[in-house]
């Protein structure tokens, strides 16, 4: 099963003996240390979380960024956001288009207003539906990829999934820090970790609780590879061979070669 963590709860509660595999929602952390290639932190945080409108489980919703580089980071974020093109998904110089459903245009615009509430600074996009659009689009479920920036990782927006175009940028002090606020989330499906430290990529590998972890790069996929998560992320993984152990039972089958000895009971 693909889909929400309380979906997902229920399909296992009422699951019985039968296998499943469950590739649930995501909040996943993006930490950008200051010896990082900023250029490139920056393109790809763009990316992973405003790509497919940020209707992603794996979308890089939570952007930790170091306390040296943050205030010029959040700038030149917040400044590209502004700039992402949004409008009709069937135009290839369309970056952002509409959400679902009016539903969900609904709940994601909802939660942008409830972290301009808890305290958030309100960078780039909002909760509005854009005004400038051609006017075959106006109906559409649109919003403008929002930057919510100083935000608290005890804040809603950062520990609820809000499945949108919707970035919560926080400040972290070291490395401890960066690790402790990653994990302090419900979720663990995918982590983005950018630095040029292969000692420190090695222990927050070791320590972030995600199924997945992309070190300076954005999120690429082999469809070979295991894709799954831990905590309120799921159980199993897809992908290639792991797979199988989802659609296939392990049978043990043992053959004597040889005269091997057996007990003589009751000789």
């Amino acid at each position: 099963f693909t889909g929400g963590t309380a979906t997902g709860r229920n399909i296992m509660k009422n699951a019985g003996l039968k296998k499943y595999s469950m590739e649930l929602g995501g909040k996943s952390p993006v930490l950008i240390f200051e010896d990082a290639d900023i250029e490139r932190a920056l393109d790809a945080a763009l990316f992973t979380i405003f790509s497919i409108n940020g209707e992603r489980c794996t979308a890089g919703s939570r952007i930790f960024i170091q306390q040296s580089i943050y205030p010029e980071f959040v700038k030149r974020f917040a400044e590209r956001a502004n700039r992402l093109r949004v409008g009709d998904p069937t135009d290839p110089n369309t970056q952002v288009g509409a959400l679902i459903s009016q539903q969900h245009w609904e709940k994601v615009s909802g939660y942008i207003r409830l972290g301009i509430e808890e305290g958030a600074t309100l960078l780039a996009g909002g909760a509005e539906k854009p005004t400038d659009l051609p006017a075959h689009l106006k109906g559409g479920n649109f919003l403008r990829p929002t930057v919510l920036a100083d935000v608290d990782n005890r804040m809603r927006v950062a520990q609820e999934e809000i499945f949108g175009p919707v970035a919560c940028l926080l400040p972290f002090k070291d490395e401890a820090e960066g690790l402790r606020l990653a994990n302090d989330v419900e979720y663990g499906l995918a982590s983005y970790i950018w630095t040029q430290d292969v000692s420190k990529v090695l222990r927050l590998a070791r320590g972030i609780e995600a199924g997945m972890v992309f070190v300076n790069t954005q999120n690429v996929r082999d469809l070979r590879q295991p894709f799954g998560g831990v905590k309120a992320s799921g159980t199993g993984r897809e992908g290639g061979e792991y797979s199988f152990e989802v659609f296939a039972e392990m049978k043990n089958v043992c053959i004597s070669m040889g005269d091997h000895p057996i007990p003589k009971w009751g000789v």
